[in-house]
């Protein structure tokens, strides 16, 4: 079992970040219980990745007795996960007063876009939104293009779901080392920004433009970009350090003295040009044998189904089998602890009478 092992999770069934950041407590062997509507009951897709790995209970949250019964269940468990605009746990009868006040202990952890208070707080936002507002959609993408959308990564997922994964340990940990439980306000905006906090530090020292494609982990440096290879396919260079560039260039078949003044950015677009040029005249497979086993920082972009069959990736078993398709093992990997493998996700109120009985619950209350 994980190290979260006896950690009891209530999860409010919701989409995206709050649901991710449930999944990375359950991989990491924590109970966790998903509450889901009553109207879902017997529905749901096994291979969802948010919801391995959990157990689901179906419930009326609009039924006072229901509601008496949920906070029976809070009273026996060391955290939740909630995901609503503010003030809708508040209408139900689950706020954060109410829940502490029948298990102290509790690590509340609630997870919006804008945070439980400011002027946005109340109005609906999506990863593009939140980023947008901390400068990290701004810089990413060429600079005679728009913004380039980094899926929903940053504010979702990083800034997102790991980001009150984060709270919640530091929460349990606090809970654990007092017996206090607190509130965990996880903010998406917040999250971003935490994200971009190199960047700002470097904007704030002078050695980051504010300018897409004009800095050095932005696509405008020659030797830290993709570069397109003679079958259409790509190549990912990140030679940074200067002992790794002296072996990319040589590798590329490139006389060093012409590109030894690394860091002379006045010179970055053409010799991008010149790397282009010979990146060019081999196909992905020959230089990810030319660059193998090498300290240059060049790999293959792999596409989704490529990356699966990978051998490195086939020789951690960074993939695993979960339902009918593959899925990211849990991570990260412990010493001592056992991760197990996950379990595909169980239909809305799957466990039912196992959680109902486990916890001494009412099963008439939910019906």
């Amino acid at each position: 079992m994980g190290p979260l092992k006896d950690v009891k999770i209530i999860e409010f069934a919701g989409i995206g970040p709050g649901p991710f950041c449930g999944m990375l407590l359950a991989d990491l062997g924590a109970e966790v219980i998903r509450i889901e509507r009553k109207d879902n009951e017997g529905k749901g897709d096994i291979n969802d990745i948010h919801n391995r790995s959990k157990k689901s209970i179906t419930a009326d949250l609009k039924n006072k007795e229901t509601i008496g019964e949920v906070l029976k269940l809070i009273s026996q468990v060391d955290g939740i996960i909630e995901g609503f605009r503010p003030g809708v746990m508040e209408k139900l009868g689950l706020s954060p007063d109410t829940c502490l006040s029948k298990n102290s202990k509790l690590v509340y952890g609630r997870m919006t876009g804008w945070g439980q208070d400011g002027p946005m707080a109340y109005t609906a936002g999506h990863d593009i939104n939140y980023i947008s507002m901390v400068g990290a959609l701004h810089a990413i993408g060429r600079k005679d293009q728009n913004p380039s959308v980094p899926l929903n990564l940053v504010g979702d997922y990083g800034g997102g779901g790991m980001h009150l994964a984060v709270g919640m340990l530091a929460g349990l940990f606090h809970a654990i080392k007092t017996g206090e439980g607190q509130i965990i306000d996880s903010a998406m905006i917040d999250g971003s920004a935490s994200l971009m906090g190199f960047f700002y530090y470097l904007h704030n020292i002078g050695l980051w433009k504010d300018e897409r494609e004009s800095n050095l982990l932005d696509g405008f440096a020659h030797f830290y970009d993709t570069y397109e290879t003679l079958d259409k396919k790509y190549i990912a260079i990140g030679s940074i350090e200067p002992q790794f560039y002296k072996i990319l260039i040589d590798n590329l078949g490139l006389n060093f003295e012409d590109f030894k003044n690394q860091m002379d950015k006045s010179l970055w677009p053409e010799l991008k040009k010149r790397i282009a040029k010979a990146v060019s005249s081999k196909t992905r497979s020959e230089w990810t044998k030319i660059f193998s086993g090498t300290d240059a920082c060049v790999t293959p972009v792999l596409s989704i189904d490529e990356s699966f069959n990978d051998s490195h990736h086939l020789d951690r078993k960074t993939f695993t089998k979960v339902g009918d398709y593959n899925q990211p093992s849990p991570s990260p990997r412990f010493s001592s602890s056992s991760l197990d493998l996950p379990n595909p996700a169980h239909p809305a109120g799957a466990d039912n009478d196992e959680i109902f009985a486990k916890y001494n619950l009412d099963p008439s209350m939910f019906k």
